[in-house]
């Protein structure tokens, strides 16, 4: 007999499988990163059509088989539908979410990283935090989340005292508190340095939203 779990988490990404089937990845508060497939999820009138899209977070019940999870049912408490009207904003989500694909991993204790994919995602929505802001705390955060933070650089470059302030502050708060502060231009430009060479040096793939926000000329190459 399959094993019935209960999940809450996002879905980080979906795929087409046959003719009417998908296969989803979801960040889960439980049981970390899963993989999952929703049969008939693409037929009109499924139940499943809406609930397994990326972004959609909620509570997850699922069959557990030999090899892989299958979703019965989902109850979305958040579709993050404003990232839907919003074509810049959803892209850093996207970006987001490839980020947490790209991090995370099956059977790790992951609860962070979705909180952090929570509030940013929200955080992409408030009308007074700039996107590019939001990006690079979010990165230095998963960085740090993630246990490779390595520090403010030391590469002879002088940072404005504020900017160190920043971020040893997004290393060190709650990820419930992290996006309660806005910042100067220069600040934000030193903070793009710091979270893009970050990247460079500890992130092996290249994320296909953030090249659509370098097409949009949305973010500095």
């Amino acid at each position: 007999m399959q094993e019935q779990v209960s999940v809450t988490g996002m879905i980080l990404k979906t795929e087409p499988v046959g003719e009417y089937d998908r296969r989803v990845v979801i960040l889960t508060r439980e049981r970390g990163k899963i993989a999952a497939f929703a049969r008939g999820a693409r037929k009109q009138g499924s139940r499943l059509l809406a609930s397994t899209n990326p972004f959609c977070f909620g509570n997850f019940r699922l069959f557990a088989g030999r090899s892989a999870y299958t979703v019965v049912e989902a109850s979305i408490s958040n579709y993050f539908e404003g990232l839907r009207e919003d074509f810049t904003a959803a892209c850093y989500g996207m970006y987001f979410l490839e980020v947490m694909d790209y991090y995370t991993r099956e059977n790790n204790d992951e609860k962070e990283m979705l909180k952090l994919l929570y509030q940013s995602l929200r955080a992409l929505l408030h009308q007074g935090l700039s996107n590019r802001l939001v990006r690079y705390i979010f990165e230095i955060k998963a960085l740090a989340l993630n246990g490779e933070y390595p520090g403010i650089p030391k590469d002879g470059q002088l940072y404005d005292e504020s900017t160190v302030y920043a971020v040893n502050y997004i290393v060190n708060a709650g990820v419930e508190k992290l996006y309660t502060f806005t910042v100067t231009d220069k600040i934000l430009g030193e903070l793009a340095g710091i979270a893009d060479g970050y990247r460079v040096r500890f992130m092996d793939r290249k994320m296909k939203s953030l090249e659509i926000l370098y097409e949009m000329n949305e973010i500095p190459c």
